[in-house]
């Protein structure tokens, strides 16, 4: 099959909602914006270079972190077991300078000239470790133990304190090999660049009310689990006054609020889920129905985000639903439509929606809700497709929608729904389709926007966050190459995972820059914000 070659290849432009939509609409829009006071407009994204790795499908580039006194992007290399540190003050030129040597890496962050890396254990069930380092010259400066699985780290935003999201996932669910540990966030204490302390605050408050968190909506189902052991934090951020951390659940669909000063988690709010067969709310299913076709249908999405972030303005958070799921020995949630049973009572066309071309194909999870006979009455997909933004109760007051299946659906209709290792259109609508792993937040020119990663076809979203409750699209860029073969690292860049945003005032070039560590193609791209 050929292949429509990237517009985007070279100078990564970023269009924005001008180029989504027709004159008259835009003329509406520019008008609302002028009578609100929204600056309006599309952001332009320019790719100045990347550093390549080498390597394809290794997670060679992932979580990224920037030192503004050293010009010094450090990116995970999980391959290698470094962190690798590159020198960016020529952007368009990135030059590897040094290694971080940091067996288990996951993580990276950091603050005023201080490192700090989330390293797993070999056994990862076991305590892992947060090590830090100087930025000038790489020279190791203290370590300390935390939970098990540390997958996600970010320091306060005084850089008083570290937060660390430790995952606490089994190796395995098998009988003999199945310790599950349990999930944690520790917060690490900080004086003059060495470590005071650090504490740790658990979920075991609420072993024993399992089958309440259940009917509240979060999803307790590890099999044999407590609460305390089937709770996985994934990814944390920070309010803007650095009270509270607000750390992702992502298998379990929710958030956890922790009270930093207590180190103790005070909340965990559900999120509910999204209904697909809304107007607006539409998703394309199906791998198998010959292309785009994004419709309503009757599934729930769990959103299960990943990537989370705090504005700086307001109470809110926006978080990136990337969806995930449990496959391990001796237990996997994975299933599709045309593999179960429907209730006729729930899905009165069910052989009509088990069709492959239809609703047959869709991934969704084996817990989702069923009657006294086992069959299926509602179905549960794996994630929102979308973004969210959320108040600090955990209440969606914002969804993306469809939006982002129909944004690649009109910029890449050749290449809609493809993956990230392989040029095959319209293989992931039946999983997640774009799949938005990673959000950052930024402000340019006085305005604050949203960057979010999408981890399968590729590319970074824009949002301008001006209103909280009513986020606009201010663009989409991708540097990916659909014409190229993504093994042979001629495609350009692969699988989006970290974004650091770089203010104009901390960048080389005096303008706001963004990098993104591309966990397939293993490269680091460096954009600069018009």
């Amino acid at each position: 099959m050929k292949y429509r070659r990237s517009a985007l290849l070279g100078t990564a432009v970023l269009l924005g909602a001008t180029a989504l939509a027709p004159a008259a609409a835009q003329e509406a829009r520019d008008a609302r914006d002028a009578r609100h006071g929204r600056p309006g407009g599309a952001l332009e994204l320019t790719l100045l270079g990347r550093y390549e790795s080498g390597s394809f499908d290794e997670a060679a580039a992932e979580i990224t972190a920037f030192d503004p006194a050293t010009a010094r992007v450090f990116t995970v290399n999980a391959e290698r077991g470094t962190v690798d540190v590159l020198d960016i003050a020529d952007p368009a030129n990135p030059v590897k300078v040094a290694e971080l040597a940091t067996p288990g890496a996951n993580s990276v962050a950091v603050h005023d000239g201080l490192v700090a890396v989330a390293q797993q254990a070999s056994d990862k069930t076991r305590p892992g470790t947060v090590s830090f380092f100087r930025a000038d010259d790489g020279a190791p400066v203290d370590s300390v133990t935390v939970g098990a699985l540390p997958d996600a780290l970010t320091f306060t935003p005084d850089g008083s304190r570290v937060v660390v999201a430790n995952e606490g996932e089994p190796a395995s669910y098998c009988e003999e090999d199945g310790y599950d540990p349990e999930g944690s966030v520790s917060v690490i204490t900080l004086h003059e660049g060495r470590v005071e302390g650090v504490r740790t605050a658990d979920f075991r408050a609420w072993n024993g009310s399992e089958d309440r968190l259940r009917r509240d909506g979060v999803r307790i189902y590890g099999p044999g689990a407590s609460a305390a052991q089937d709770l996985e934090p994934e990814y944390p951020t920070v309010s803007p006054d650095g009270r509270l951390a607000y750390v992702t659940l992502q298998e379990n669909n929710a958030i956890a609020v922790v009270n930093l000063a207590q180190a103790r988690v005070t909340r965990i709010e559900p999120l509910g889920t999204k209904d697909h067969s809304r107007r607006g709310n539409g998703l394309d299913p199906s791998d198998e129905d010959g292309g785009t076709h994004i419709g309503r249908w009757p599934v729930r999405g769990l959103y299960q985000p990943d990537g989370i972030a705090a504005f700086s303005r307001g109470d809110y958070l926006i978080t990136a639903n990337e969806g995930d799921a449990r496959d391990w020995d001796c237990y996997a949630e994975e299933v599709r439509v045309a593999d179960v049973e429907l209730s006729p009572r729930a899905f009165r066309d069910a052989d009509e929606l088990q069709r492959p071309e239809a609703l047959g194909r869709l991934t969704i999870t084996e817990t989702s809700p069923r009657d006294r006979q086992g069959r299926y009455t509602e179905l549960h997909a794996l994630g929102g497709r979308s973004l969210s933004v959320l108040d600090t109760r955990g209440r969606v007051v914002w969804d993306s929608g469809d939006e982002l299946e129909r944004l690649i659906a009109e910029r890449f209709p050749d290449d809609f729904n493809t993956d990230n290792t392989e040029n095959a259109p319209d293989s992931r609508s039946d999983n997640k389709g774009p799949e938005p792993e990673g959000v950052t937040v930024g402000r340019v020119a006085g305005t604050e926007y949203a960057f979010a990663g999408l981890e399968r076809v590729g590319g970074v979203v824009v949002h301008d966050l001006s209103n909280p409750r009513h986020p606009e699209l201010a663009g989409y860029v991708n540097s990916r190459d659909f014409a190229g073969d993504p093994e042979a690292g001629t495609a350009g860049d692969l699988g989006p995972e970290g974004l650091t945003f770089i203010r104009a005032q901390d960048s080389p070039t005096d303008k706001p820059l963004l990098v993104v560590g591309f966990e397939t193609s293993g490269t680091t791209a460096i954009y600069e914000i018009a």
